[in-house]
């Protein structure tokens, strides 16, 4: 299978990732994550990879900050949204876009970066360890991995809560090439063992949407928002609800050289 690319529905695409309560809770909950780690990372402007970074929001959001930021995407349609995102935003300076699979992106980096954010992106293609492990030489010793990939616990909890009780597996095919729900879905210990086998320190898990896509009212998403969004941002770290979210999460470091130590 091809990985995806949503050239296609990129309007789709958009409304769905921004333009939701889901997109809000997502964007809410990970950018929490991502400031945490800046904390640990070195305090100076960072080389930062969004690998399938599509509009590039976050990568915007961390160029404010200061940092160097290349977004790479697949979708052509994506990287000139990207642009433009960035070109409204003021740090278009700051950035450097790649057209190309995540599978490629070594051929065009030269330099190690010290964050690389692969957001919803794992879950779209086959080769799912080798593309984490791709990315893991091009981060420097003591740097990090933002990981966030589509949990298949949560697409089997949601299933059954539905009653699509055929449905409730995670190694369901989907039909509709167009849709937006992912193809590869991944049971998170598969996941946190390619990290560990990756030589890689797994140093925080969250759940992104552990209640939301769960209510039994759809209209509570919007009419009770902030008390959903704060409800989400209380347990969202802690299990069972980690592995109960409809994403997961996942932070990783890269061991420091010895003689750093």
């Amino acid at each position: 299978m091809r990985d995806r690319n949503f050239d296609d529905i990129a309007d789709k695409f958009s409304r769905n990732i921004y333009g939701t309560t889901k997109g809000k809770i997502r964007q809410a909950v990970v950018w929490q994550d991502i400031n945490e780690l800046l904390n640990h990372l070195p305090q100076r402007p960072l080389r930062i990879l969004d690998a399938g970074g599509g509009e590039g929001n976050m990568a915007c959001q961390l160029a404010e900050l200061g940092h160097q930021v290349i977004l790479c995407d697949l979708s052509e349609e994506m990287i000139l949204r990207a642009k433009c995102n960035a070109q409204e935003r003021g740090v278009l300076h700051q950035m450097q876009f790649i057209q190309s699979p995540v599978q490629d992106i070594g051929q065009h980096i030269k330099q190690p970066v010290d964050l690389i954010l692969f957001h919803a992106v794992l879950e779209w293609i086959t080769d799912q360890k080798d593309a984490i492990a791709t990315l893991g030489e091009i981060i420097t010793p003591g740097g990090a991995l933002s990981l966030m990939f589509y949990n298949a616990n949560g697409l089997v909890m949601r299933n059954a809560i539905l009653g699509n009780f055929h449905l409730a597996t995670p190694n369901i095919q989907r039909r509709r090439k167009r849709s937006l729900s992912p193809q590869n879905p991944l049971v998170p210990e598969q996941v946190y063992q390619w990290l560990i086998e990756l030589n890689m320190e797994i140093t925080g898990k969250t759940g992104v949407r552990v209640f939301h896509d769960y209510l039994q009212s759809r209209q509570l998403q919007n009419t009770d928002f902030p008390a959903l969004l704060e409800l989400e941002q209380r347990y969202c770290r802690q299990e069972p609800y980690i592995s109960l979210g409809r994403y997961i999460h996942v932070m990783a470091r890269k061991p420091t050289l010895k003689s750093e130590l």
